[in-house]
Order: structure tokens, then C-alpha cells, then sequence
């Protein structure tokens, strides 16, 4: 079961063409499938595929919601939200993303994929200043405090999910406590704080028709 579910999630990232980092810290090791074959899954994957320009700005739209794990409701009502802010609308959506507790979560370390990371969330394992909150899709704001609750640190996947991220750089746009296992926003991510591989301007364009 659990090979079958690797090789299923691998696929995905075969699919869209790029590393998503679905499966956390597999990713960066020699097992990961997309670097043994970095071409779409399927009898004709290692052939060239020439997409459309709609086509492009589709499978952008589908490798970021794989990324995120949203579903296209959730997705749309994000980008919605994105273009009534003022600014620039791939850049809002891509703060909106990222701001998303269960990302903050993942990029502070207190996961190793988004999808632990959400559970983890869901499951009431995290504290907003001071208290519990359990849902993912939460916004956080600059100065929100987000800390492990109680013997939560005791957990392994969380513990393990800690000592890989010793070996990561956290972003720039918060701040890490290590001794009280908490982290708090202090600005807005920039473009070039987010490193996931998107263009977010075919997923502007895919909309705006």
C-alpha cells in the first residue's frame, strides 16, 4: 500500500514536468522518481508534448493546486480574493497560498509535506497566538504566532519533520524560536521568497478569459 501511494504521488510530479515536493523529504533523495525519469508517466511519456497555449495555462493552474492540495473551489475562491487586493493579482494569489496556515506550518518545519501538515492542523496540534486553531485554510497576518501545542513536540512525525527542517532554510519572512518550537510572521513573502515552481501569470491569464 504504501509503495503503490509513493508511486502514485510521484507521478504527479512526472505529470506536471516538475519537482512538487509531495512526498518531503524523499524529494531530496536519490529515490525520488522524478529525477530517475523526468517525463510524464505512460506508455508515450518520454515523447515531446506540445501544448496549446490554454493547455499551458491549465496544467499551471493543475501543478499549483497539486502543490497546495486544493481542490478548484478552494482554488478559485483564492484567486478571487487575490484580484479584489490591491496589487499585483499572481503575487496576491501566490501570498494568499503561502499564507494559508498549513503552508506556514510546512515552510516552518512542523511537517514534511503539505498534506501532513494539514492534518496536523486539522487534528489541533498548532496554536494562533496562543490558541488552537483548526483550519488549514486560516490566513495568517503579519505578527500571528504560531507555535506547537502542548506535548504536541512529542509526536514523531512532527520531531522528525523538526530535525529535517535543521538541515533547511526557513524563509526569510518569519521568524524561528528552536528552543520554544514557535515562529512568528514578520512580513510579507516577496516573489522572490517563493520558491515553488509556478508561473502564476498563466493561471491570471487561464482566468481572466
Amino acid at each position: 500500500m504504501g509503495s503503490n501511494t509513493n508511486s502514485a504521488v510521484c507521478k504527479l510530479c512526472r505529470r506536471e514536468g516538475a519537482k512538487l515536493f509531495l512526498k518531503g523529504e524523499r524529494c531530496f533523495t536519490d529515490k525520488c522518481s522524478f529525477e530517475r525519469r523526468p517525463y510524464p508517466p505512460g506508455q508515450f511519456g518520454a515523447g515531446r508534448v506540445r501544448l496549446s497555449e490554454y493547455g499551458t495555462q491549465l496544467r499551471e493552474k493543475q501543478k499549483t493546486k497539486r502543490i497546495y492540495m486544493l481542490q478548484e473551489k478552494q482554488f478559485r475562491s483564492l484567486y478571487d480574493a487575490a484580484i479584489r487586493k490591491r496589487g499585483v493579482k499572481g503575487l496576491n494569489l501566490l501570498r494568499l497560498l503561502e499564507l494559508r496556515l498549513d503552508s506556514v506550518c510546512l515552510r516552518l518545519g512542523f511537517a514534511d509535506t503539505m498534506n501532513q501538515a494539514r492534518q496536523l492542523v486539522t487534528h489541533g496540534h498548532f496554536l494562533v497566538n496562543g490558541k488552537k486553531l483548526t483550519f488549514p485554510s486560516y490566513t495568517c497576518r503579519i505578527g500571528d504566532e504560531i507555535s506547537i501545542r502542548g506535548d504536541s513536540d512529542k509526536i514523531s512525525v512532527i520531531q522528525a519533520a523538526i530535525e529535517n527542517a535543521k538541515r533547511k532554510t526557513r524563509p526569510d519572512w518569519m521568524e524561528f524560536d528552536e528552543k520554544a518550537f514557535k515562529g512568528r510572521l514578520v512580513r510579507l513573502p516577496e516573489r522572490e521568497d517563493i520558491t515553488q515552481p509556478i508561473t502564476e501569470r498563466y493561471i491570471v491569464e487561464l482566468y481572466s478569459k
